[in-house]
């Protein structure tokens, strides 16, 4: 037996002997049902609590960060199949987080020995929760042109300044915040990212409500925020490498949501436990089509990614590529909610009820339009392919 196969066998095991069995049942509703993590995280039920925590210690919330950082230790090989094992038994995420699909890959690579020792185990554990501090009222795609400012005292910064579309600000721990720290630099070259708790004095996240009913957006206001300088990942003002590395990989996570989510039922399954079968075969001929190409598409779009994800392991960055990804996996999952709005007909409009359809899809529909626009709007995202993919002008 080669190693990868021992490999595979003793994962399997230990999902067997670890995973809850209500952890291995489809997610009903996606947003109810995924596992934050945080300090103010409300576990939805002990096997929640308990699948997170397991996963955290064995490091698999983060497979492929080093091990010294609480990571997995996992060679890519190995990734591969500790994903195939969660889907076969169908497992749900055991944490999603901004801190590991964010800020942790950008303390990888640029964050002080001190800043990954202090960070990474915890967001691995999924004991913090994090946000973006990126988008200003006047600074949106051109992100380079924000305002918000942190003065040097220093031992430490005194930042002021507003942000907005902060995702989740008023349920997060800390924050991972763009400040323009050379008044009169160029544009770029004045910035820093900087780490801060978010029960920092002076830091007031409030929340925007939504079309969708929801408030999963805030605007934060920042007043007289100290911040350590300890906590600045990089070099001060040159933390626009830093955004834009870390861009592309929100461009990549905001790409995703074109997939089913883990443990999250697929397309195909909805339709024919809504629409109903005969012989395997979903009764609506013209359904079962948008499905079927859905899928495929939704299949072609995983592989890609994946060729991707196997590129960046062999050394060969992003870039323009998540711009691809992004603007793809956002179609992607805007169709699929299109189609499960045709798929529950007349249910589907329901805005609110009893636990049973509380309205959650056609909130979640009005929700997707939104990611058009978060992470760099559609219209950029084309721009990025045309110039740095396709040579074009």
């Amino acid at each position: 037996m080669s190693s990868l196969d021992s490999f595979r066998q003793e994962t399997r095991e230990w999902l067997e002997e670890n995973c809850p069995q209500s952890m291995r049942s489809p997610m009903t509703n996606v947003e109810n049902d995924q596992c934050w993590g945080g300090r103010k995280w409300t576990f939805k039920s002990e096997d929640q609590k308990l699948w997170m925590e397991r996963m955290g210690a064995k490091g698999w919330t983060a497979p492929d960060w080093p091990k010294e950082y609480g990571g997995g230790g996992l060679n890519k090989e190995e990734h591969k199949v500790l994903k195939s094992e969660l889907g076969r038994i169908r497992a749900r995420s055991p944490l999603d987080s901004f801190g590991i699909w964010m800020i942790g890959p950008a303390l990888l690579k640029f964050g002080s020995e001190a800043l990954k020792q202090q960070h990474l185990p915890p967001i691995v554990r999924g004991e913090i929760r994090w946000c973006q501090g990126y988008s200003e009222p006047g600074a949106g795609s051109d992100l380079a042109g924000l305002q918000s400012k942190a003065v040097d005292m220093g031992d430490h910064f005194i930042a002021n300044g507003q942000k907005v579309w902060t995702s989740y600000g008023d349920k997060a721990d800390w924050m991972f915040c763009l400040l323009r720290t050379d008044p009169d630099a160029k544009k770029q070259m004045g910035i820093s990212l900087v780490l801060f708790d978010m029960e920092t004095p002076g830091v007031n996240p409030k929340p925007i409500k939504l079309i969708s009913g929801s408030s999963p957006f805030c605007e934060t206001f920042l007043d007289d925020v100290r911040v350590e300088r300890d906590q600045v990942v990089g070099e001060v003002n040159q933390g626009w490498t830093i955004a834009k590395y870390l861009l592309t990989h929100e461009r990549e996570m905001i790409g995703g949501f074109g997939i089913s989510a883990a443990g999250s039922k697929t397309l195909g399954m909805i339709a024919a436990e809504t629409v109903g079968t005969t012989n395997g075969r979903l009764d609506d001929l013209f359904l079962r089509t948008d499905v079927a190409k859905w899928e495929i598409d939704a299949a072609s779009f995983a592989f890609t990614a994946e060729r991707v994800t196997d590129e960046v392991k062999s050394g060969s960055g992003v870039g323009a590529t998540s711009a691809m990804l992004k603007y793809y996996g956002t179609e992607l999952n805007k169709r699929r909610f299109e189609h499960l709005v045709k798929i529950n007909g007349s249910n589907s409009m329901i805005w609110e009820g009893d636990v049973s359809n509380d309205g959650w899809l056609a909130k979640t529909w009005l929700r997707t339009k939104g990611n058009s626009i978060e992470g760099g709007t559609s219209e950029v995202q084309l721009n990025i392919i045309a110039k740095n993919i396709l040579g074009l002008g």
